[in-house]
């Protein structure tokens, strides 16, 4: 079985050998390559080439031994395909050009049926990867949430408080759902054209949807993704992450994801026993054990893989994306643990 064998079967919970594994943000700033690519290019640029964006990617699957490969991008080349771009902040975050201020303004919104063109060299860049590939490990494609684009678009940037997005959920549902709409339209456009570019799994990344309101959580942000995945061909594997959604897991398998990726926060067996069993799950190591020293980034991947021991249907990953502290140390013991694993 090869690696990319062996993730598809765990998206389809059956009995492995080993759990496959991939780290979020595998592809990026740990990796003393992708910092010297970076210096020379700039994130914007590579996230804009196709040969850039591969070379990135690849640069991980080189080093270690994955079983996945995950697209080098950003989720903000929705809002940017939109007519929003985006920059950032010299002191951190991200800063869009403008924000949404009013219903005229997500009018004025480019139609969704522009976003496969518009977002072309990322489809180029899969199309890269999955020759390069060659069929022997996963290729995963991704892209934000709705309620998680939507966070940037309206706040103008990364916020603390989400007050205005949240307000506009609560003041003008319609103007708020005619821009969710939106953005739900053109994900579906968008994750097609990566499915046939090649992709073989592609995650959503809920990451603020901790910031819901718990009763909220189905209208502003889970009632979108269900949408998203219903679209998707038939049993393809579609990935859940939510930031600080433990309390919705449940919900979230029902929503028609294959996997769901559980933050740091949560106990990984717990989630495992209860969740559906053709429901798999990913995660979850804490990001900054791999900032600490390789025996211990040893020990504790081999003390999460021991928790769920027997279960079908695990992924290995962290909880959140890989931190630039990361060293190349702990994520070759993290990968030792995982690969030896008995």
């Amino acid at each position: 079985m090869n690696s990319r064998e062996r993730f598809l079967s765990a998206c389809a919970c059956a009995p492995l050998d080993r759990p496959p594994l991939w780290i979020m943000r595998q592809a990026g700033r740990y990796l003393p390559e992708y910092r010297e690519l970076k210096a020379k290019h700039g994130f914007l640029k590579m996230v804009r080439t196709p040969e850039l964006a591969a070379e990135v990617s690849m640069q991980p699957i080189r080093r270690f031994a994955f079983d996945a490969a995950i697209l080098f991008s950003d989720i903000l080349v929705i809002p940017e395909a939109l007519g929003q771009g985006y920059t950032f902040r010299d002191e951190g975050g991200i800063a869009m050009e403008r924000r949404l201020e009013n219903r005229s303004m997500i009018e004025a919104l480019l139609p969704a049926a522009e976003v496969p063109g518009r977002l072309a060299y990322v489809g180029a860049a899969l199309s890269i990867l999955k020759r390069e590939l060659a069929g022997k490990r996963a290729l995963l494609g991704f892209g934000g949430s709705p309620w998680t684009l939507a966070t940037y678009m309206v706040e103008g940037g990364s916020s603390e408080d989400f007050a205005r997005v949240k307000g506009l959920f609560y003041e003008d549902r319609a103007a708020f759902d005619l821009l969710l709409g939106r953005l739900t339209d053109s994900l579906i456009e968008y994750f097609r054209m990566q499915v046939e570019a090649g992709a073989d799994a592609i995650q959503i990344f809920d990451s603020w949807g901790g910031a819901v309101a718990g009763p909220d959580y189905e209208a502003a942000s889970l009632r979108w993704m269900r949408m998203v995945i219903e679209a998707m061909p038939r049993g393809f594997p579609v990935i859940i992450y939510g930031k600080g959604t433990g309390a919705h897991l449940m919900d979230q398998a029902f929503a028609g994801a294959r996997v769901l990726s559980i933050d740091w926060s949560s106990d990984l067996a717990a989630a495992r026993r209860s969740l559906p069993e053709n429901v798999a799950v990913q995660g979850n190591l804490d990001p900054v054990i791999l900032s600490t020293t390789p025996a211990i980034a040893g020990r504790e991947t081999r003390r999460l893989l021991e928790s769920v021991r027997g279960c079908k249907g695990h992924i290995f990953n962290l909880g959140h994306g890989i931190l630039p502290s990361a060293t190349i140390a702990c994520v070759e013991a993290a990968v030792e643990a995982v690969t030896s694993w008995k």
